[in-house]
């Protein structure tokens, strides 16, 4: 694979984010197969005849080309792909989420094939009408382990017993399930629930609930400090 610092030329990406630089250009965050996240300098993308200024949206599968070794590099080039249905209501919304928290979370120049292809995937199901709970939950859980955070769902993390679906445990944020808890930072749940979690598997409402809840925390205590202000509005929308 080619190293990062020499020109790239029609690589796979989504734009997670844009913002104004200087008078008639943007800075694009983009998540790209190969790289990562990888922020690039759009000249003149905010003049009313560029070429890529109608290109640069997110969710919409694109190749971008780009050059410069520093932290932000220059954008050549964006090609747009199609084929990605498009997000619409809370759809949209919980689009927004996901950027937020590649964003918040996926740090720079870390490449991350996997996590690209599920983000993919996850724009295609929420744009289908699947279940959006359901999605958000699966893409959470898929990025806590490609961030290296990955849930401890089968056995109990103080002496490696298997879990008991019929049992009641305590997810301590920064060890796993146990069955007795003195740490405040935990949250409650079935060993079913975990079970479930760790098959992809919400047909069961409790199943879901608790994972919204689990999941919550795990992402908050990531966070530390940080606040994401598209769980609110998505609060006004469904149960996120």
């Amino acid at each position: 694979m080619a190293t990062l610092e020499r020109p790239q030329d029609n690589q796979p990406a989504f734009v997670l984010h844009t913002y104004p630089y200087r008078e008639t250009s943007l800075i694009v965050e983009t998540l790209t197969q190969q790289f990562g996240r990888v922020a690039l300098l759009a000249k003149g993308a905010r003049r009313p005849r560029s070429a890529v200024r109608g290109l640069l949206m997110a969710f919409q599968p694109l190749t971008l080309s780009w050059f410069g070794k520093r932290e932000l590099r220059t954008l050549k080039n964006a090609e747009w792909q199609g084929g990605q249905p498009p997000l619409a209501g809370s759809a949209l919304m919980c689009g927004f989420y996901l950027n937020e928290l590649l964003l918040k979370l996926l740090p720079r120049d870390d490449p991350h094939p996997q996590l690209f292809l599920h983000y993919q995937a996850t724009l295609r199901e929420l744009g289908e009408g699947i279940s959006q709970s359901v999605v958000l939950r699966r893409f959470e859980k898929r990025l806590m382990q490609e961030l290296g955070y990955a849930l401890m769902l089968e056995k109990d993390a103080l002496n490696d017993a298997p879990i008991e679906p019929q049992i009641t445990y305590f997810y301590e944020l920064e060890h796993g399930p146990v069955r007795q808890s003195q740490v405040q930072n935990s949250v409650q749940l079935r060993g079913k629930t975990l079970l479930d979690m760790a098959r992809d598997d919400y047909s069961d409402p409790a199943t879901l609930a608790q994972a919204k809840q689990l999941m919550r925390g795990l992402i908050s205590h990531h966070l530390g400090s940080e606040y994401l202000h598209t769980r609110q509005l998505l609060k006004d929308l469904q149960a996120l």
